[in-house]
């Protein structure tokens, strides 16, 4: 019989909403807009079995929030970027893949616009 083993686990939380003062144009600084978010982390996590040898969802719910609340961003490629490196900041996390969608930025004519960017540790 072939051994199996886990190499990698993905850890995910899909469609998180925050609001958060994003966007270059006129109308968009000094409020906020919803953005969603879809995040993908690698973790190596083979054989866990309790809370503390994986990694918690709410801890990418906790990231998200606090860059939300950090103030006016530009860009959701910024957005995206600084969620993935919070991410990463768990030396256990090897790869983040984070999907930024703003909503409103098309509307009505589109569902949503955005960006998704991978990060690899090194």
């Amino acid at each position: 019989m072939t051994a199996i083993r886990t190499v990698m686990t993905r850890v995910f939380v899909s469609g998180l909403k925050v609001q958060a003062e994003i966007g270059v144009y006129r109308h968009e600084i000094g409020r906020v807009q919803p953005l969603v978010l879809d995040v993908e982390l690698d973790v190596p996590t083979a054989g866990a079995a309790h809370l503390s040898e994986t990694l918690n969802y709410e801890a990418i719910l906790k990231a998200a929030r606090d860059i939300a609340a950090g103030g006016h961003i530009e860009l959701v490629e910024t957005f995206a970027e600084r969620l993935a490196h919070a991410c990463l900041a768990d030396p256990r996390v090897t790869q983040a893949k984070v999907r930024v969608q703003k909503p409103l930025a098309l509307a009505p004519d589109a569902t949503a616009a955005g960006v998704e960017i991978t990060v690899v540790r090194d």
